[in-house]
């Protein structure tokens, strides 16, 4: 059916919609220091650069302010609580999951959230069970766009790289993918701004709808 022995995922904006959750963190966090809620249409184009990113943006201070790193706790430990009040999978990613284990691919998971909150989230979601692998921000020394993650998650389900696709919605993960030599295709309804141009990321595929990830495979 398909040339792919295994398909790997980034998290936010590809696997799961995590902005209605980290835009109520950023909002909370916001809260305390007396500023205006954001819409989440400020913080969804750049949900998928982690916490620093959303730092960045919510209070226009960059990693050298002395509050930066004060900021970044809190909004993690915020987080920790409201995990999975709205996530949810992005439409028909469940049968997309569905149609792999049908058809005995492994599949996994590469994202530069920390551990502690991927596994809680998936736990919280009832689906830690089924990915074949997991490789977060902090279980390797580097992250994305770092090719390590990718090829770490490869030889956990023990495939060469060429033999993988992996689906990301931001150009460090096309980087990452094509670097480690898995095959990368861009979520283009994920969390990308559109000052962002995905086709110059050089990408090996793209795809609009979760469904079409079935239809590339194909």
């Amino acid at each position: 059916m398909t040339s792919f022995r295994a398909v790997l995922f980034d998290l936010d904006g590809t696997l799961l919609d995590t902005a209605p959750d980290l835009t109520l963190t950023v909002n909370l966090l916001r809260g305390e220091y007396g500023m205006p809620v954001l819409p989440m249409s400020a913080v969804r184009p750049i949900a998928s650069y982690g916490s620093k990113a959303m730092i960045k943006q919510a209070f226009e201070i960059d990693e050298h302010h002395p509050t930066f790193n004060l900021l970044r706790e809190k909004f993690l430990a915020i987080y920790e609580q409201h995990l999975s009040d709205s996530t949810q999978f992005f439409p028909n990613i469940e049968n997309v999951l569905t149609h792999l284990e049908s058809n005995q691919i492994p599949w996994g998971i590469v994202t530069n959230k920390l551990t502690k909150h991927t596994m809680a989230l998936l736990k919280n979601l009832q689906i830690d069970h089924r990915p074949a692998c997991v490789v977060c921000g902090d279980s390797l020394p580097t992250h994305k766009p770092d090719p390590a993650p990718i090829r770490y998650a490869c030889e956990l389900l023990r495939q060469e790289p060429k033999h993988c696709l992996y689906v990301g919605d931001a150009a460090t993960d096309v980087m990452a993918s094509k670097a480690a030599g898995t095959t990368s295709l861009v979520a283009l309804y994920g969390y990308i701004h559109t000052s962002e141009e995905p086709s110059t990321w050089q990408a090996d595929g793209y795809v609009r709808e979760p469904i079409e990830i079935i239809h590339w495979l194909k």
